[in-house]
């Protein structure tokens, strides 16, 4: 059995370290430019929110389809899945940069847009944090559920735990799918209150999903570096490869898909979000967000010698935790700072929230044993082998 994974001091201090850091950076950001800085503040908390999101569906997916060749590793997405109290909390603050993210937010905006006068029964301030609200309770009960279940099961043993928690993630997922895409119109897509696209949440809701499994590759594949999780083999790898490598196919088609229908249909009010982006300074980045999250991903991860390499399996992750920023980027900039920037405030305030994430997670993973003692598929998720 694997050891109990603790959070060292010196993890612990790096950790505040770089939360400090954040601080610095946001406090020098609303002393120089506060609508970059709130800008900033919504990309990092929907980033790390959305890894949690994706990490409790990958979790829950797990549950459904009895997967036993993951049954070592679920103590990840458990422990992930911790930072949706502190962004609930950093969602809220949010009240206070209203006016400089979402134009709908004004008051005298739907007195001079029909378009927003239309859309202000559901987009007005206090509906929204009434639905933001739900959504953090929703996924922060659903997950402290599942958590419970976990830490009985590894008492008490047996298969009644565990049929709870598959159904208890049967209703889950359908909780995630609802709310995160609404949550998705909410706080991405209502920054462009004019513009609108029926992919739009389901290109979110894969992409959580994408970069939420790539953490927990990343975070599975540094514990074991780290003496953890000995079992973990060339077999895992291929199973956490065939994952990535499948949703970089699907993030891919709903990213083209998105903006082929967009480019072929000509629609000026759907045009003008990527024009925006082309002729706004965005365009490099635009490529760079394919690059980066479709393409090397999709090169790499396309042999199975390369699969089950685990220094490979290790860099695409890594480079999936930056795509995810500059896809993010790519959606809330534009529409809030017009121009691009990157600087101490971009950098400092990602480094912050990391630390945040970090430290949160790796405290989650040090109050249970980080293999599930009774979990049912423990066996065959120890003895997991694909045939070559």
């Amino acid at each position: 059995m694997d050891k109990q994974f603790q959070l060292s001091n010196r993890l612990k201090t790096a950790c505040i370290v770089l939360i400090v850091i954040g601080l610095i950076a946001l406090a020098y950001g609303f002393f120089t430019s506060t609508q970059q800085t709130w800008a900033n503040i919504l990309l990092n908390n929907y980033y790390f929110v959305s890894l949690s999101i994706g990490a409790a569906f990958f979790l829950a997916l797990q549950y459904i389809t009895q997967s036993g060749w993951s049954a070592m590793f679920k103590r990840v997405p458990e422990a992930m899945n911790f930072y949706l109290p502190a962004g609930a909390l950093l969602m809220l603050l949010l009240y206070f940069g209203m006016h400089h993210l979402y134009h709908w937010s004004h008051h005298d905006a739907a007195a001079h847009d029909a378009l927003i006068r239309h859309k202000a029964p559901y987009l007005n301030t206090p509906f929204f944090y009434i639905r933001l609200v739900v959504f953090f309770a929703l996924w922060i009960w659903m997950s402290l559920t599942l958590r419970k279940l976990s830490l009985r099961e590894d008492t008490e043993g047996g298969l009644a735990l565990f049929e709870k928690s598959e159904l208890y993630s049967k209703i889950y997922i359908f909780i995630i799918a609802i709310t995160f895409s609404l949550a998705s119109f909410d706080w991405i897509m209502s920054i462009d209150v004019h513009w609108y696209s029926t992919l739009f949440a389901l290109k979110n809701f894969v992409t959580a999903f994408y970069h939420g499994t790539a953490v927990i590759v990343l975070i599975a594949i540094l514990l074991h570096q780290q003496g953890h999780y000995p079992g973990l083999n060339k077999s895992h790898l291929l199973d956490f490869s065939r994952y990535l490598f499948m949703l970089s196919i699907v993030w891919g088609y709903f990213f083209f898909a998105q903006f082929m229908l967009i480019w072929y249909s000509n629609i000026p009010e759907e045009t003008i979000y990527f024009y925006r982006q082309w002729h706004g300074g965005y365009k490099v980045i635009f490529y760079v967000n394919v690059v980066a999250n479709w393409f090397i991903p999709f090169i790499l991860l396309l042999a199975r010698r390369m699969d089950q390499n685990i220094q490979v399996v290790k860099w695409v992750s890594i480079l999936l935790v930056f795509g995810f920023w500059i896809d993010l980027y790519t959606q809330i900039f534009p529409g809030t700072v017009i121009s691009p920037r990157f600087g101490f405030i971009e950098i400092g305030s990602f480094l912050g929230f990391a630390g945040l994430f970090t430290l949160i997670t790796a405290w989650a993973l040090s109050r249970a044993p980080l293999i599930p003692r009774n979990h049912p598929y423990l066996e065959e998720s120890l003895q997991h082998h694909v045939e070559s």
